[in-house]
C-alpha cells in the first residue's frame, strides 16, 4: 500500500530549531501529529511519500523510516508557505505515480484542498482528509486575514470535504458539525517519547537552572492564535511569592513582541523564554512544571494538552473548540474563557494553593488519555483507509496490522 501524504507543515530536522530556520514556524500540533502518524504507519509496513514545505537547513528529500520518504518543496522565504503549493502542483503527476490513497492534512492553508483533489484525480485514488483546524467551525475572526480565511476558505473547505472519500476529525464536536456519513474521529495521540523512559531533572529539560518553583509553563508556538499575551497579563496579576516563575517553551513570530510585553508588565525577571525544545525532550519539560497553561483564542484540540495530561501536569486552558471535550472543568483541569487574564490568573492561583487537589485533577486527566497512544490510534487510521480502498491495494510492505 502506498499513501501519498500532503501536509503544509511537517516535523522539521533538528537543525531548523535554531537560527534562521525558526522563522518557518517549525513546531506545532500538526507537525507532531503527521510525523507520529507517519512513523506508526511505517512500523506497520505502510509505504508513504510525504510532501511538505522545506524550512531552511532541511534537505529536499529524506528517508521516512524503512518504507517511505519525505519530499520538501518551496522557496527559502516565509511568505505564503514558501509557495510550496505551486511547486507541488507542477510535480503532481510524478508524485502520484502508483499512489493507492491520498491523505491530506488541512488547517489554515488554502492551497491544500485544491492540491489534494488534483492529486487524487491524477492517481485515480480515494482522498482522505484530516481536519486539524476547520476554517468554518474552529477559526475565530479577529482581523482581515481570519475573515478571508473563514469566508473564502470556509467555502473551499466545504467543497473539498464534500468530495473526499473519508474525513477524519480530531474531536466529536467537529464530527457532528460536518455533513456526510463517512466522517471518523481519530484524535492526536501520545508518542513513544512519552510512553518510554525519560529523565525529569532540570538538565534534561533545558530550562534555566535558576528557575525556582512553582513553575507555570506554556509549551507551543508563539503565535497570535495562542494568545500568550493573556498568559503574561494574567501572570502579572499574581504576586511573585505566590506565582513563582513563568516558563515559555517555544518560538515563533510573536517572540520579540511578547518579550517587550513582559518588560512593560514588569515580569521580565520572572519570565523565561526558553525557545524551541526538541519534541523528544518535551516529556521532561512538562514533568518539570507545576502548571501547564494553554490560553488559545481558538483550538480544535491542542496536542500539548494531551501530552500534559499523560505526564500528569495540572492544566489551565481556554474552554474553546474541542478542548472541553478533552478536559472536564474542575474534574481533570480548569477551563476559562479566552482572552480573560483575571480569570486565567485566578485559575492558576487555585491550582498552586491547593497542590493536592491539583494532583488529583492531573491523575484523573492521565486516566482519560492513557490509552490514547499512537501505537493504538494508528489502527483506527488504517480502518479508515480500508473503508475507502480496494482490498487489492491493502497489502502492507511488512507485517500487517
Amino acid at each position: 500500500m502506498h499513501v501519498l501524504r500532503l501536509c503544509s507543515v511537517y516535523e522539521p530536522p533538528a537543525s531548523a530549531l535554531t537560527g534562521r530556520g525558526v522563522g518557518f514556524d517549525p513546531i506545532g500540533g500538526m507537525q507532531n501529529h503527521t510525523a507520529q502518524l507517519s512513523r506508526a504507519l511505517d512500523r506497520l509496513g505502510v509505504r508513504q511519500t510525504v510532501v511538505t514545505t522545506r524550512p531552511l537547513t532541511a534537505s529536499a528529500t529524506s528517508p521516512l523510516g524503512e518504507h517511505g520518504q519525505v519530499i520538501r518543496l518551496g522557496l527559502p522565504i516565509r511568505l505564503c508557505r514558501q509557495f510550496y503549493g505551486l511547486s507541488a502542483w507542477r510535480r503532481l503527476r510524478h508524485l502520484t505515480e502508483d499512489a493507492d490513497l491520498v491523505h491530506a492534512h488541512v488547517g489554515e492553508d488554502l492551497a491544500m484542498l485544491p492540491l489534494a483533489l488534483r492529486a487524487a484525480a491524477l492517481a485515480a485514488a480515494p482522498l482522505v482528509v484530516t481536519v486539524h483546524c476547520s476554517l468554518r467551525h474552529t477559526l475565530q475572526v479577529d482581523g482581515p486575514r481570519s475573515l478571508l480565511l473563514k469566508t473564502f476558505g470556509g467555502t473551499l473547505e466545504a467543497y473539498g470535504l464534500g468530495r473526499a472519500a473519508a474525513v477524519i476529525t480530531l474531536t466529536d464536536r467537529l464530527r457532528r458539525a460536518l455533513p456526510g456519513h463517512n466522517v471518523h474521529v481519530v484524535p492526536s495521540g501520545i508518542g513513544g517519547e512519552f510512553t518510554g523512559e525519560c529523565g525529569t531533572g532540570t538538565a534534561a529539560t533545558g530550562l534555566p537552572e535558576d528557575v525556582p518553583g512553582p513553575r507555570i509553563g506554556y509549551v507551543g508556538r508563539l503565535h497570535k492564535q495562542k494568545d500568550v499575551d493573556a498568559l503574561l497579563q494574567g501572570f502579572a496579576l499574581l504576586t511573585s511569592a505566590a506565582a513563582g516563575h513563568l516558563v515559555i517553551v517555544g518560538d515563533g513570530p510573536e517572540r520579540v513582541r511578547l518579550r517587550r510585553l513582559a518588560a512593560r508588565l514588569r515580569i521580565a525577571d520572572r519570565t523565561h523564554f526558553v525557545g524551541f525544545v526538541p519534541h523528544a525532550r518535551i516529556p521532561a519539560v512538562l514533568r518539570d512544571l507545576d502548571v501547564l497553561v494553554l490560553p488559545s483564542r481558538y483550538e480544535e484540540l491542542g496536542s500539548v494538552l494531551l501530552e500534559a495530561m499523560y505526564a500528569q501536569v495540572p492544566i489551565v486552558a481556554s474552554g474553546v473548540g474541542g478542548v472541553p471535550e478533552l478536559i472536564e472543568h474542575r474534574h481533570s483541569g480548569l477551563l476559562v474563557p479566552p482572552a480573560s487574564p483575571p480569570l486565567l490568573a485566578a485559575a492558576i492561583h487555585e491550582l498552586l494553593i491547593d497542590p493536592k487537589r491539583a494532583e488529583a485533577m492531573a491523575g484523573r486527566a492521565h486516566e482519560r488519555v492513557r490509552e490514547q497512544t499512537w501505537d493504538k490510534l494508528v489502527h483506527r487510521v488504517l480502518e479508515v483507509y480500508r473503508s475507502v480502498t480496494p482490498a487489492s491495494s491493502l497489502a502492507l510492505t511488512s507485517r500487517d496490522a
